[in-house]
């Protein structure tokens, strides 16, 4: 069903059963699948692929040669109705790739609303992206990666299957991240380490002073106490139980499954 409000290019390929909303705009040489759902107001400027089971949200620009649904690189797949969700805001530039997800992954690769992904920037099988990420140029995610909000993924940086991003992690450039990176830390290098807290997207997003210092000091604890993980918990523990800003760097040791960055 196409709205009679979408603008399609004569060369783009829509294919019968495909879902496109109000206001959708789509350029030349375009491919849309059979089972794609593109909500209104989203622009797909031109080259752009869209296959598989694949819902778009509302106002995405997505630039050319950007493939998104298409058959992921895991050698287990073999055809499953997998699908890949995208939010609403999103932009995502050329020759990005966004991969279906797996039956043993979940079934569904997620991202969120508000991000930036640069080109070339890569996202696997069962992927979830959080809202208002940014990932630079070549930026690549490995499958069954977690990013949650508010994240950047420097240039050129390599994250390994299953690692987990947290909430406010800066990712340097040309990095190599084989562990998970607690929240608002600052990490870089291959294999990526941590180099601080991320101060200043902090205070851009808000954060108080009293916070600052409470997460500071739980990283400190973490990194510069020179004790182990369990030794240094309960400190932690209490942090967060006075300051909730620092509960998610709490939490995240649960969520952890490959080890932190040390």
């Amino acid at each position: 069903m196409i709205d009679a409000t979408a603008v399609i290019h004569p060369s783009t390929i829509v294919e019968e059963g495909a879902v496109i909303g109000a206001r959708v705009h789509i350029g030349p040489f375009c491919y849309i699948g059979a089972n794609v759902e593109i909500g209104e107001g989203t622009v797909l400027k031109s080259h752009v692929v869209v296959n598989g089971h694949t819902r778009i949200g509302k106002d995405n620009i997505i630039t050319q040669f950007a493939s998104i649904g298409e058959v992921n690189q895991d050698l287990k797949y073999a055809g499953e109705p997998t699908r890949v969700e995208i939010g609403d805001r999103n932009s995502i530039r050329e020759s990005v790739t966004i991969h279906r997800g797996t039956v043993q992954g979940g079934g569904v690769t997620r991202i969120g609303s508000d991000n930036l992904l640069m080109v070339n920037a890569h996202i696997a099988h069962d992927c979830v992206v959080g809202n208002r990420c940014i990932f630079a140029n070549n930026a690549t995610l490995g499958g069954h990666v977690t990013v949650d909000d508010f994240a950047i993924i420097g240039g050129m940086t390599a994250v390994h299957q299953f690692c987990i991003i947290g909430a406010h992690v800066m990712v340097g450039g040309c990095s190599g991240v084989a562990q998970d990176v607690p929240p608002y830390v600052i990490a870089q290098g291959n294999h990526a380490t941590p180099f601080g807290i991320n101060i200043e997207g902090l205070k851009r997003r808000g954060f108080d002073k009293e916070a600052l210092h409470a997460i500071r000091a739980a990283y400190k604890l973490l990194y510069r106490s020179g004790r182990t993980l369990d030794e240094v918990k309960p400190e932690i523990e209490a942090l967060a139980e006075k300051h909730a800003e620092v509960k998610p760097f709490y939490d995240f040791f649960a969520r952890s499954t490959r080890g932190l960055i040390r």
